[in-house]
């Protein structure tokens, strides 16, 4: 189970900037990792575009900030392209980190089950540990949230 406090499970994606990225690339600097349900739907335009203003400001903080879906990296790259996103988007077609996050679960949508990302953030310190967990993310000022708990750090 993830868990605040708790090392983040390393993991291998590809990215949007050509390279695979691993989550140990980043250590030493602060890491949003937020998980989403589909590239170019509403809640997950909101979500990135609300990221990608506040990009900045995170960047002043050490901090990185990446969108992990199980959308493939064509339509990743057309995603950040329509939208004129300046992190990277990761993908995990497979699965399998989404479910080692625990984020790929039974949702209920309209009287129906079925399975999917549940839209959830994670805030990583410099030493790789889990800092905060978001889940169930209401989309709605959720990028500004995530800010300013990394500024109360």
């Amino acid at each position: 189970m993830i868990k605040i406090n708790i090392k983040a499970p390393n993991f291998t994606l590809n990215s949007t900037d050509g390279k695979v990225y691993s989550l140990k690339d980043s250590l030493g600097k602060y890491v949003v990792i937020y998980f989403y349900p589909k590239d170019d739907t509403p809640g997950c335009t909101i979500e990135t575009n609300d990221f990608n203003k506040l990009l900045p400001k995170f960047k002043k903080l050490n901090c990185d900030v990446f969108g992990i879906s199980k959308d493939n990296l064509k339509s990743h790259h057309k995603f950040k392209k329509k939208y004129k996103i300046k992190f990277d988007l990761l993908s995990d077609v497979e699965l399998g980190i989404l479910k080692k996050y625990k984020v790929w679960a039974k949702k209920k949508f309209m009287g129906r089950e079925f399975m999917g990302i549940v839209r959830t953030t994670l805030l990583i310190d410099p030493n790789a540990k889990i800092a905060k967990i978001w889940d169930n993310v209401k989309v709605k000022d959720h990028a500004k949230e995530v800010l300013d708990t990394l500024k109360n750090i």
